[in-house]
């Protein structure tokens, strides 16, 4: 986001795979999002997050996965990620984070797999 040329907001989305049978490379994770703290609380990040996962969706993916605050992204539509029966490596499955969004109705059923981020996320 980028108010009077300074940038003040950032989300990023990236490419997952999921280690299911077969394997499914649809889905992208979100994230991180920042607000710098003076333009926070004023709906930057949630617009961020919408156009995002709107793009997402014009462009064909089918889920988005994501770690982030339990409390806020489930007004996105966002749902714990063991309700499609998915694992990481970095959190248990019921991990409260741990979240996910089909972005195409259907999109998360049956994969009940491992969730691989973009290698820049293991040192992390």
């Amino acid at each position: 986001a980028v108010l009077q040329g300074q940038i003040v907001g950032h989300i990023l989305f990236s490419p997952v795979e999921i280690e299911s049978e077969p394997s499914y490379e649809g889905a992208v994770a979100m994230g991180p999002l920042a607000v710098l703290p003076a333009y926070q609380r004023q709906g930057i990040g949630g617009a961020l997050v919408q156009r995002g996962l709107e793009q997402c969706q014009q462009q064909g993916y089918g889920a988005v996965i994501l770690f982030g605050h339990p409390t806020y992204y489930p007004r996105f539509g966002f749902v714990p990620a063991h309700h499609f029966s998915l694992r990481n490596r970095y959190v248990e499955p019921e991990h409260p984070a741990f979240m996910a969004l089909e972005l195409q109705p259907g999109a998360l059923q049956g994969r009940h797999g491992l969730v691989h981020l973009a290698p820049a996320f293991d040192g992390v």
